[in-house]
């Protein structure tokens, strides 16, 4: 069909367009049509545990684009954590399946990528052979026909610029949900942060930008009228990390929780923490310049782990009728953190084989990876048990609800100085803290949860032996 387009207009301008047309056919047909190049799919992989869909955050190519193994492809924000997607091939970007802000699904195609390196050499050494292709703009000032090659450049280059600030705006996962929320695209943004990054200012600035335009010229314009009271709700949909929360909390809600406090008086361990802050500060060559109660309380839950496994254990209901405990050696305690992104639980790997000041550069690397959204998928996997510190913010008592894959929570309260008698009767400051356990009845009876909350109090209230217990 084309070549019949391309002879009726070669015949309108003349016998020697025609001649040219007929001998250059043919040798076109002779032409490598690269038939080898295969256009591979470019699948979603499974990126963190029960994950199945992702939400595209931004593209880091087009198609067109020509990429290699390890480049980065995309950035997805799951219902966990914001992950960039590298290729797996070298080849050039055939097609995206998705825009950004569409959810992707895992096991999914996310682009096709043309396999270039499965072309021969022979077939590279004709194409680089094959002789250029006439140029045609005097044709098409001879006809009187427009230049339709120029003109699709200029819209193809026209398009490109446009799409560039699409597939690069970048912006963390918090400040995106901020746009998402109020319906602002985030290529009409200047980013005024490392490398064009848009931050909550630069959201907040143009937000205000055409609202005191407005109101400026409606203030010229006409006399100020009484302020009305027609106030609207407003429905909004659930980001990808409150749609898992949705999610997991109700699938924990079933689970009967036995909840238990205690108090514990820390002032031993206070000054155990600043005698090893001190020798930390006076150190240039640690890693961890200072750390905080919180490597500790995680060290005394996996001590006490060595006598209750059962509390680190998880429930087996791939038969329902035959419920059974999978008892679990590896100790990855989960520290829930709240995060720009959400509540969010990473893990620390084999608690059991490290030390304090190893727990500590660990935790330290999980709440700077909460900060950016930029936890690695095994992170968030392989949870056996969960810490959650609401002392932060200043709670006291707290009733943690129960990850679905593990048979208990400790919540963490506020440190703080009270008074207290000593043992001759004299008031005295004492530091303490609030320690709230949530079990699964089903499994953990009173007494066996009592028993292991006095166990981590003990360490708590006496350090040195926790230290005693450390391999």
């Amino acid at each position: 069909m084309w070549r019949r387009s391309i002879l009726q207009r070669a015949r309108g301008s003349g016998s020697t367009t025609v001649s040219w047309y007929l001998r250059h056919s043919q040798r076109a047909q002779l032409h490598y049509s690269r038939p080898l190049l295969a256009v591979k799919p470019f699948l979603l992989a499974d990126i963190g545990e029960g994950i199945r869909e992702c939400e595209i955050i931004q593209w880091f190519v087009q198609p067109g684009a020509k990429v290699q193994q390890f480049d980065n492809i995309c950035e997805v924000q799951s219902d966990k954590a914001s992950v960039e997607i590298s290729s797996r091939y070298d080849g050039v970007i055939k097609k995206l399946y998705y825009e950004a802000g569409d959810m992707a699904t895992v096991g999914k195609p996310l682009v096709d990528i043309d396999m270039a390196d499965d072309m021969p050499e022979d077939a590279q050494q004709l194409e680089e052979a094959a002789p250029p292709e006439p140029k045609v703009e005097p044709a098409a000032q001879q006809t009187g026909g427009s230049p339709i090659i120029a003109q699709a450049a200029a819209i193809a280059n026209a398009n490109e610029s446009v799409n560039n600030g699409r597939y690069r705006a970048l912006a963390t996962p918090a400040v995106r949900r901020i746009l998402k929320e109020r319906g602002i695209d985030i290529t009409k943004i200047t980013g005024t942060g490392k490398d064009g990054r848009v931050l909550k200012e630069d959201v907040e600035r143009y937000v205000e930008e055409p609202a005191d335009i407005c109101a400026t010229a409606a203030q010229a314009s006409r006399p100020r009228s009484a302020p009305t009271q027609s106030l609207e709700e407003e429905t909004v949909p659930l980001t990808p990390v409150q749609n898992q929360m949705f999610k997991s909390m109700t699938k924990s809600l079933t689970i009967p929780h036995f909840l238990y406090a205690d108090e514990a008086g820390v002032d031993r361990l206070v000054a155990l923490r600043n005698t090893i802050n001190k020798n930390l500060a006076r150190s240039g060559d640690q890693s961890v310049k200072k750390i905080s109660y919180m490597p500790f309380f995680i060290k005394a839950v996996s001590v006490a782990l060595e006598e209750f496994a059962l509390i680190n254990s998880r429930i087996d209901l791939t038969d329902e009728s035959k419920p059974k405990l999978v008892m679990r050696p590896s100790h990855n305690i989960g520290v829930a953190m709240d995060t720009p992104a959400g509540l969010l639980v990473p893990n620390i790997k084999n608690v059991q084989d490290l030390s304090i000041l190893e727990i500590a550069a660990e935790l330290n690397r999980l709440q700077v990876a909460g900060t950016t959204g930029k936890f690695a998928a095994a992170d968030l996997k392989g949870g056996t048990i969960t810490l959650s510190n609401i002392g932060n913010v200043g709670g006291t008592y707290v009733a943690p609800v129960i990850v679905t894959s593990e048979v208990a929570i400790m919540g963490i309260g506020r440190t703080k100085v009270i008074p207290a008698f000593n043992e001759l009767g004299a008031v005295v400051p004492k530091t303490v803290v609030n320690f709230s356990w949530s079990a699964d009845h089903r499994v953990v009876d009173g007494g066996t949860m009592a028993r292991m909350a006095s166990l981590v109090k003990q360490y708590c209230e006496e350090p040195e032996l926790l230290i005693s217990k450390l391999r």
